[in-house]
């Protein structure tokens, strides 16, 4: 079933949207969620609760594509229950890895603060349309999709080295980018 047909189901209240949206980006979602979380019943309890915060902003939203929606919601939801969860005792997973190496990178104490700016959100859309599509697909298989160094290499056919090399530069690119956007913070 096509993007457009699961809308209208959605605008329709028909509850085989959310049947329809699972078996087409189920596998999706729930790799995302695993990836953040670690858990897969976390994960599960992620994907279900993404479906019910997509019905309920379905309608008056009509996101199209439904692949990026459903992955945005999915990964906000995620990230909430991994703060939720890690809140007292900070974990060591590849979430926190991912903050950790772009701390220097991006403003604000632990790279959240400023996360949800336009100004800052405008600036990595533009940094982003400046690298090579390898560099774009590595840096977004690192932070957006929290992909390990192993996993991305083993994807791209790279090796871990090259991975790392690459989110190293894109990493200093990134700040200085800022720094010309005026958007790094200097202490």
């Amino acid at each position: 079933m096509d993007d457009s047909e699961i809308l209208r189901l959605f605008n329709e209240r028909n509850e085989d949207a959310i049947s329809e949206s699972r078996k087409k980006y189920g596998p999706l979602i729930r790799t995302l969620a695993l990836r953040l979380l670690g858990s897969r019943e976390d994960a599960q309890e992620t994907e279900n609760d993404t479906y019910l915060k997509v019905w309920n902003a379905v309608p008056p939203a009509q996101p199209n594509p439904l692949a990026p929606y459903f992955s945005a919601v999915c990964r906000r939801t995620a990230l909430d229950r991994l703060r939720a969860r890690t809140r007292a005792k900070r974990g060591s997973g590849v979430y926190e890895e991912s903050l950790t190496e772009l701390e220097e990178a991006v403003p604000g104490s632990d790279g959240r603060a400023f996360a949800d700016t336009l100004a800052l959100k405008n600036a990595l859309n533009s940094f982003l349309s400046s690298l090579t599509p390898e560099a774009r697909l590595v840096f977004m298989k690192r932070y957006w999709w929290f992909g390990s160094v192993k996993d991305i290499a083993r994807d791209l056919n790279m090796t871990e080295g090259a991975v790392k090399m690459s989110l190293c530069r894109t990493r200093s690119r990134l700040k200085d980018f800022l720094k010309e956007e005026q958007l790094y913070e200097t202490e």
